[in-house]
């Protein structure tokens, strides 16, 4: 297998993160794992990888810590010389009626799924604009583009990822780097089966067009072609992988 460079998957260790950490691994990317608590979840995704031929490395860090991203993207590059695509996946939800939420969760919300892409971001990017190389890739939601009753504080930080993806796309464009997101519609994670009911899930599917929910490895799918050569020429844009659903 060639060996295509190092990849940084945040949030690695379940769901859409763990098959995009899969997707890269088998493609020929060395991977570093990000994850913050499910440390034998992520060490599961890491074993799938090496069982398969595939490269990687676990690094255990918050995504809302600054000092601790750096300690990571430091890590990355002394372990593989660079850092060829960074994977901002790491996120966390919450249903709640807008009054009733607390200014924690406003801020938590903020700190793991816009912060952390901002973290990741400031942190990686001097390396490749000396570089004039590499590739970022965001995971927004469709809720971030068409909004979400009882979602506000979710819907408005991935919104926030969109336009912060648009936006650096433009400013790091001259050095050769290329900013994208892919927003995920109804994806069947824990994430989804946790906070919704039985008969709330299969209404979502029958409300996609496509007659079904996605999984985390169409989401995965995407991400892999973002971050290959065929998407040299893509940058400032948002990826549906949503069904139809909107």
């Amino acid at each position: 297998m060639i060996n295509k460079g190092c990849a940084v998957v945040t949030g690695a260790s379940r769901g859409i993160g763990a098959s995009i950490a899969k997707i890269l691994a088998k493609s020929g990317y060395s991977v570093v794992l990000n994850y913050s608590r499910s440390e034998k979840s992520v060490g599961e995704v890491l074993k799938t990888i090496t069982a398969n031929g595939g490269d990687g490395c676990i690094f255990k860090c918050d995504v809302s810590s600054r000092d601790e991203i750096d300690s990571m993207i430091s890590f990355a590059v002394k372990s593989y010389g660079k850092i060829d695509v960074l994977v901002n996946n790491a996120g966390i939800s919450q249903q709640k009626l807008f009054t009733d939420i607390t200014q924690n969760d406003w801020n938590n919300m903020i700190s793991v799924n816009l912060s952390g892409v901002f973290n990741c971001c400031q942190s990686v990017l001097p390396d490749m604009i000396r570089r004039k190389s590499g590739k970022i890739i965001n995971i927004s939601s469709v809720w971030g583009v068409y909004g979400a009753s009882c979602e506000v504080h979710y819907s408005a930080v991935k919104a926030g990822v969109i336009g912060l993806t648009k936006a650096l796309a433009k400013e790091v464009a001259p050095s050769g780097i290329t900013v994208n997101a892919v927003a995920p519609g109804c994806i069947l994670t824990d994430m989804l089966t946790n906070e919704l009911d039985e008969d709330t899930i299969s209404s979502l599917a029958v409300d996609t067009p496509l007659g079904r929910l996605g999984t985390p490895e169409d989401v995965a799918k995407a991400v892999l072609f973002l971050a290959s050569d065929g998407a040299d020429f893509i940058t400032g844009q948002i990826l549906g992988v949503d069904g139809g659903f909107c």
